[in-house]
């Protein structure tokens, strides 16, 4: 165990007390009644009903951490807080007895968990407070929580938090969650927004279903997978890296409207808005294609938002965002023209491409796709530009091997990006269901073991054979569900929508 801080020695004394004194720290059960929240309701209704607020005979015993202590000689003012709110303690040496106030001062700290035994009344300042006659201590808290600070700096007050390093409250996010109601609010509203989605889906018929988290063949994005080993099975396995290819399969199967919302594992690098570790929704939509998939995208966020924030325009880093329908409608090749100046349509070949680019300034790697070029001038002129939500559409087949070609250029597949803010919040296409062609592309892509570039996707055998069954026509989609609530909650790194993002082992 590490060396404890002077403080918590100190702590350690006060929890032996209270063993000393047949007290236990942390004891089995409570006796709760009421959430802070609905006492406070039952003690307002009873006042509207006529009750006398300074003696309202509403009773309650309460449990939360305590936030605030103030004593006056033989009364004391204290604050308790549970996940419903807040509430005034008023501490008595006539009600609780002289020794109990004795031993709470001396004893109990900021931070501990307590239950409280008390009636409600109102104080003279309006405050609804309990009138506590009975004080037990549910966990002590060893460790003193982060507090604020006060520094008078030229004459002006400034608060300082031992948590103002964001590096520090994502390394102890119980604790950043512990002193910040705002960051809790976050991931209330990161809870309702996976909540709406759902509500959304299954409105219209979507069945949510759970497809293998470990596979045996990784698949369905550009991305490089973690790998295990499974002992029993003597076989390799990967964490996945979408779902795409198993719900598919269930398209096969006969289910015509499935979702799934889970974590998604793509061993690469971390940024503000991609880590490890993610949390994808994925739907796949039978006799649909891209274009219904659009509709229905901007239909469901426009939804969610509401739902959430209460309406469909918000504030994201001091810009207003309007999410009502209908959004904006551009194809790749007209906005990455209009923005770099350069009609990739007239440049048939990756090496023509990559040549006129070198014009520019741009230094392409050799033997880069056209694709790939393309997709470089669209993330260097483009992306950042996009902050109203915007569709962008018809991409590069080289670089969308699930996607089904357009009918007039079958190099060109339908397939859709979002972006909000210059952030890609969703992929979708109308999917790929010749088994054969699906074939030619896996190859065509290294899935078949020819790639030597390091990223080498194998070819899924068992999914070609699910296709040639006979898969129906069909639109995909695929949305960063952190991406989405950072958008809603106004958050610039996506570590402040995930509860334990991943970091570097401290040192």
């Amino acid at each position: 165990m590490r060396a404890l801080t002077e403080i918590e020695q100190h702590r350690l004394e006060k929890l032996e007390r209270l063993r000393a004194r047949g007290e236990s720290p942390y004891p089995n059960r409570t006796q709760r009644t009421h959430s802070i929240a609905a006492a406070l309701h039952d003690f307002s209704q009873a006042v509207a009903d006529g009750s006398d607020p300074h003696d309202s005979g509403i009773s309650a015993t309460l449990c939360g951490r305590l936030r605030s202590v103030r004593t006056m000689g033989k009364l004391a003012f204290a604050h308790i807080e549970d996940g419903s709110g807040r509430i005034q303690l008023l501490l008595r040496a006539d009600v609780l007895g002289v020794e109990r106030l004795k031993e709470f001062e001396a004893d109990f700290d900021l931070g501990d968990i307590v239950q409280v035994e008390g009636t409600l009344l109102s104080t003279r300042t309006g405050e609804t407070t309990l009138n506590t006659c009975v004080l037990r201590m549910l966990a002590k808290s060893i460790s003193p929580l982060p507090a604020p600070k006060g520094v008078d700096e030229d004459g002006e007050r400034k608060v300082y938090s031992a948590f103002d390093n964001a590096e520090a409250r994502y390394r102890e996010r119980y604790a950043d969650l512990a002193i910040n109601e705002p960051v809790r609010d976050i991931f209330r509203t990161r809870a309702r927004v996976v909540q709406e989605l759902r509500v959304f889906l299954d409105e219209r018929d979507f069945l949510e279903v759970e497809t293998p988290v470990l596979q045996p063949i990784y698949g369905g994005a550009a991305a490089r997978p973690f790998s295990t080993h499974h002992n029993q099975l003597h076989q390799d396995l990967f964490l996945r890296i979408s779902f795409e290819l198993y719900l598919k399969r269930l398209l096969v199967g006969g289910f015509e409207r499935v979702y799934e919302i889970g974590r998604d594992f793509r061993n690469e690098g971390v940024s503000l808005t991609h880590n490890p570790e993610f949390t994808q929704l994925e739907f796949y939509w039978a006799y649909a294609d891209y274009q219904d998939v659009m509709q229905m995208t901007e239909q469901m966020v426009a939804y969610v938002a509401e739902k959430v924030t209460g309406g469909t325009t918000v504030t994201y880093q001091g810009r207003q965002l309007n999410f009502k329908p209908p959004w904006a409608r551009c194809s790749l090749r007209e906005v990455v023209a209009e923005h770099s100046g350069i009609d990739y349509g007239d440049y048939p070949t990756a090496d023509g491409l990559a040549e006129v680019m070198r014009e520019k300034g741009h230094n392409p790697r050799p033997a880069v796709t056209r694709g790939k070029l393309i997709e470089r001038l669209f993330t260097h002129y483009v992306e950042s530009q996009l902050v109203q939500p915007t569709f962008v559409f018809d991409y590069p087949r080289d670089i969308s091997p699930l996607a089904k070609s357009t009918e007039s250029d079958p190099e060109v597949v339908e397939r859709f990006e979002v972006f909000i803010a210059g952030l890609e919040l969703c992929n979708a296409f109308t999917e790929l269901n010749d088994p054969l062609d699906q074939e030619q592309r896996f190859a065509q892509m290294g899935r078949d073991g020819s790639n030597d570039s390091g990223d080498v996707h194998p070819m899924d055998t068992d999914y070609l054979q699910a296709m040639s069954y006979g898969m129906p026509p069909n639109g995909g989609f695929g949305m960063g569900v952190d991406r989405l609530v950072m958008l809603l909650t106004d958050q610039r790194s996506i570590r402040e929508v995930i509860f334990f993002p991943h970091l570097r082992t401290k040192e």
